[in-house]
């Protein structure tokens, strides 16, 4: 019996050894067998009802008010796109970009509205900042905070803990609820209420429910990402690039599905008709065909080239050989996007509404250092997550024949929270009565005629307890983690435009007034809709493929 017993407890040991070098493993399989569930009854690709306009145009087109698209890439770097002198590798081409550039403005000095992809989303929809809205941190799926910090525990980096609240995550509302309030007001129900049709594609991530989904927030119609597989894993045209060195990517491949919405969120889940960025693109022609005879507003939320790094072996074939894998997939995905708005561009053409067409190209953020490539927001420092220029610089190119000349050029900066009131004056539609609006129109700046009013010289965005201004040409970072007291970053951008030679030690003077302006700012917040539940440490100049030494630079940033 006691030999029995102590063969037992060895086996026992040796077991729960081998549960616990497996865990990682174990929990990602526990989350894909749980995704699967989910999505077990994934409708057939089916028809999109989009809305129809009329027949025949009421009066000339340039009579109506333009017709507005706007286009979103997700973590597209800065150095991805070839008109600002990159492309991938530096061999990838984006010339349907390119041609929407040089056909209008150029914003050459262009911030995201944060660091991270809702946030911005919240800013471009509502002209607010997070000090107004309290929508101040992304949002992510159930489990996934914590599972990504237990997979990061796993990963040799070299990096300093993060820091994980699971009773506070416990405490707050589900997903689909942690979104944009209702009761903010949108740009998509400023122009329906000016008499446009307007119809919502892609990515949302400003919640599901409570009157926060998109087709409760002036959106007429809205095919919505269920979920964020571009193609299955196993379909036979696509290429996957996975990324072990980074547990975001883990927990996606583990947590995603292949899957469709319309209008209805998890009642109605279908597959959706072809790879993601070329299905989004087919459904927005088909809303630009059926409403080209009055005013529309198509608001194009790609998903590319966010993880995970999936490509059509077409367009991995098209890019060359690239090294390595993930960047030759990265680049297909990229070009994806880039064919995207030429198709967009061309159907306008087809339809003959071009010239009184506004369309706004952007990115939600910088480039993600998770993807493990180094020159993707080249030649400025940090990555998404990180507030750095590489983090917050994005590209917004403004094209509307009818008024703005192309080849112009715009050095002033301007941010997200400026696309509201400037697509609101577009179509003439008054601001929404009793809002303050943070954003400022930006078509005085895109046609030339700066002396209507422009008055900013301050920028502001916050994640936390890591909060940035630029004044003019000075930008100030500060952050009060780890606790070894808080840390300044202090630029002259004019001088250092990518950010090396931080002088808050040399010019007290301008720390102070910078700092003066952050409290200011801060003084009125309403604080955050959802406190952050983890503390995440990211490298300034290494991507995450890179391991971690002392001395390198790093922040924690919260969410």
């Amino acid at each position: 019996m006691k030999r029995f017993l102590v063969t037992a407890l060895v086996l026992a040991v040796v077991a729960g050894s081998i549960v616990w070098l497996k865990r990682v493993d174990i929990i990602l399989a526990m989350v894909k067998y749980q995704s699967s569930r989910k999505y077990t009854d994934i409708a057939p690709t089916r028809e999109i009802p989009w809305q129809r306009g009329p027949a025949e145009p009421a009066g000339a087109a340039s009579e109506r008010p333009p017709n507005i698209i706007l286009i979103v890439a997700d973590d597209l770097g800065y150095n991805d796109i070839s008109i600002f002198g990159g492309g991938v590798d530096g061999t990838l081409r984006t010339p349907n970009i390119d041609r929407l550039a040089a056909a209008g403005a150029v914003f050459t000095q262009s911030y995201s509205g944060a660091s991270t992809c809702a946030p911005s989303r919240a800013m471009m929809m509502t002209g607010r900042y997070p000090t107004r809205t309290g929508f101040e941190f992304t949002p992510t799926p159930p489990g996934m905070v914590k599972i990504v910090s237990t997979v990061a525990k796993g990963l040799d980096t070299g990096l300093p803990p993060s820091v994980y609240d699971e009773a506070l995550e416990a405490s707050q509302p589900p997903f689909q609820r942690k979104g944009l309030p209702a009761s903010e007001v949108t740009i998509a129900e400023i122009l329906k209420d000016r008499g446009y049709y307007t119809a919502h594609i892609g990515k949302w991530h400003l919640g599901r429910e409570n009157g926060m989904a998109p087709h409760e927030q002036g959106f007429d119609d809205s095919l919505l990402m269920q979920s964020g597989l571009y193609l299955p894993e196993d379909d036979p045209d696509v290429v996957n690039a996975k990324l072990p060195f980074d547990p975001i990517d883990q927990f996606l491949w583990a947590g995603l599905n292949y899957s469709a919405s319309y209008n209805s969120g998890d009642a109605d889940v279908f597959r959706p008709g072809g790879y993601l960025t070329d299905y989004w693109t087919d459904e927005a022609i088909k809303v630009i065909e059926a409403n080209r005879n009055r005013p529309f507003f198509l608001y194009l939320a790609h998903w590319g080239p966010h993880t995970p790094l999936q490509a059509t072996r077409s367009d991995y074939e098209a890019v060359g050989d690239i090294k390595p894998h993930r960047k030759r997939v990265y680049a297909a995905m990229v070009r994806a996007v880039d064919r995207s708005v030429g198709r967009i561009l061309d159907a306008l053409e087809v339809e003959g509404i071009a010239d009184n067409t506004l369309v706004v190209f952007t990115s939600d953020n910088g480039g993600a250092g998770y993807i493990g490539i180094p020159d993707v927001n080249s030649p400025y420092r940090g990555w998404k997550i990180t507030m750095f220029e590489g983090g917050l610089r994005v590209p917004l190119f403004v094209k509307w024949p009818a008024e703005i000349a192309a080849g112009t050029i715009v050095d002033t900066p301007v941010a997200h929270i400026d696309m509201m009131p400037t697509l609101a004056s577009a179509a003439g539609a008054p601001p929404p009565a009793g809002v303050a609006i943070d954003g400022l129109n930006l078509l005085p700046l895109a046609t030339g005629d700066e002396t209507r009013g422009w008055r900013r010289e301050t920028l502001f965005w916050q994640n936390g307890h890591y909060q940035v201004v630029r004044h003019g040409d000075w930008k100030l970072q500060v952050n009060d983690r780890p606790t070894d007291g808080l840390q300044h970053w202090l630029y002259n951008l004019a001088q250092d435009p990518t950010e090396q030679r931080n002088l808050a030690a040399t010019r007290p003077d301008k720390l102070r007034e910078l700092g003066a302006l952050l409290a200011a700012h801060q003084a009125n917040s309403r604080g955050p809709l959802y406190p952050s539940v983890v503390q995440m440490p990211v490298m300034v100049d290494k991507t995450l493929a890179e391991k971690f030494e002392a001395g390198d630079e790093y922040v924690y940033t919260p969410n």
